[in-house]
């Protein structure tokens, strides 16, 4: 019988969204709702396993990590991307590398919680209420006839503009290689730049892949260019924002604040700045964690076992 560990269940939610028992008779399962940073205490809990079921990017597998598991078979991923996977390493070991589907409408409505919620001082407010503090304290900010830019106008990027129009705001987009077609598809306006977009918007989102190309392409000189009324809001990756430069832009005021669901370091440190600065609205990766992706990640997990089993695996990356 194979042994599949899932990885970095934090909520205790693998087995409530799947049924796992159609495994029952050829895999034994386990959920692991801890996480191990350790590279030793990590090989010695999973190094027995067949199957790793993982989420994201919570755990990364490099190749290091990957050579010190000789008995890894499979590793299935939720998504049909994951920059913390070294496939290369994975094919010359011979781990065959799974994922599942996922869907664009939870991260787009957090990302509007984040808006939302960041234009109307929405956690200020409610926590002085909480504490039997002044009734009213701050005036919020306006959506409509504001202006929102888009950094990335794929599936999410497309999915926010939607939702930006209900709110009669003003939408313009920018992205490395965005044409006027595409943003026209959009109802969008195309920014001539990347530094009109920024220089001109009221709240910035940002909506890319994580890449080589794209890794730092907010930085210091681009969050100077940005009104110190405005929001960022990243619920992408952080490694699209030069994450120092934000600290400094954030702890001089000179944006108003900003909205983040994404860390390099995850859980994130609790030394962090971004869970002291006033300004920062910080939730713990959350864009993906609903209900429906759930449901799809770990029944599409089974899947990709079944498949695998059967000697044809389904959905394999790279």
């Amino acid at each position: 019988m194979k042994t599949c560990l899932i990885l970095d269940d934090y909520q205790d939610a693998a087995r409530h969204f799947a049924d796992w028992d159609r495994l029952r008779d050829r895999v034994a399962v386990t959920a692991l709702r801890e996480t191990i940073t350790d590279p030793d205490a990590l090989v010695a809990r999973i190094g027995a396993a067949e199957i790793l079921v993982i989420m994201r990017e919570r755990t990364p597998f490099p190749a290091a990590l990957l050579a010190r598991l000789p008995r890894l078979e499979l590793l299935v991923t939720s998504g049909m991307r994951n920059a913390a996977i070294d496939l290369a390493a994975a094919e010359r070991q011979g781990v065959t590398v799974c994922g599942t589907a996922s869907h664009p409408a939870p991260p787009a409505e957090l990302t509007w919680a984040l808006i939302l919620a960041l234009a109307r001082r929405v956690v200020p407010e409610s926590a002085a209420l909480r504490a039997g503090g002044p009734w009213q304290s701050s005036v919020g900010t306006d959506l409509a006839g504001a202006r929102l830019g888009i950094v990335g106008l794929g599936k999410i990027g497309t999915r926010i503009a939607r939702v930006a129009r209900a709110f009669d705001m003003e939408v313009a987009a920018w992205s490395p290689n965005l044409t006027d077609a595409r943003a026209a598809a959009a109802g969008v306006r195309r920014a001539p730049s990347k530094e009109a977009l920024l220089a001109e918007s009221d709240v910035v989102t940002l909506h890319l892949v994580l890449s080589e190309a794209t890794r730092g392409i907010i930085g210091a000189e681009d969050l100077a260019r940005m009104k110190p009324s405005s929001f960022l809001v990243n619920t992408a990756r952080a490694g699209l924002v030069d994450q120092a430069a934000l600290v400094r832009a954030l702890a001089e005021n000179r944006i108003a604040g900003a909205g983040l669901d994404v860390f390099e370091t995850e859980p994130l440190p609790t030394d962090s700045p971004f869970r002291t600065l006033p300004n920062v609205l910080a939730l713990p990766h959350l864009g993906y964690v609903s209900e429906a992706n759930y449901r799809t990640y770990f029944a599409e997990a089974v899947e990709d076992i079944e498949a695998w089993l059967g000697g044809a695996p389904v959905r394999v990356l790279g």
